[in-house]
């Protein structure tokens, strides 16, 4: 095995809690979960849409609740066919999921102190 692939195994890749209050129910407020987004994650996004790191667009952010949105089981909660309704949603609704997605991602300003 090579060394980036032990790397990887030795990963502990845990899901985060995503919170969507809009779409709450009288159980409480919705929640989603996602994994980490991944150098292979943001190369597909890029491939569909090419400015995604410095323009994000709505549809941009639909792609990626649709790769990335999980149950607590851990299975994918959206098909590809899911796009058209997600859409329709209000735009706060999708910026705001897929912020919270995009949370444990600094640029490298941040990181550095700046």
């Amino acid at each position: 095995m090579g060394l980036a692939k032990e790397l990887r195994a030795r990963r502990k890749v845990e899901a985060r809690e995503v919170n969507v209050p809009a779409w709450s129910d009288d159980d409480g407020p919705f929640k989603l979960y996602c994994r980490p987004i991944t150098c292979y994650d943001l190369d597909r996004l890029q491939k569909k849409h090419p400015n995604f790191l410095s323009n994000t667009t709505i549809g941009a952010m639909v792609d990626l609740i649709l790769m990335k949105a999980l149950d607590e089981s851990g299975d994918k909660i959206f098909a590809a066919a899911d796009r058209i309704d997600l859409m329709g949603e209000e735009t706060n609704v999708i910026s705001d999921i897929a912020n919270q997605m995009f949370a444990e991602i600094e640029s490298v300003e941040a990181l550095e102190g700046n």
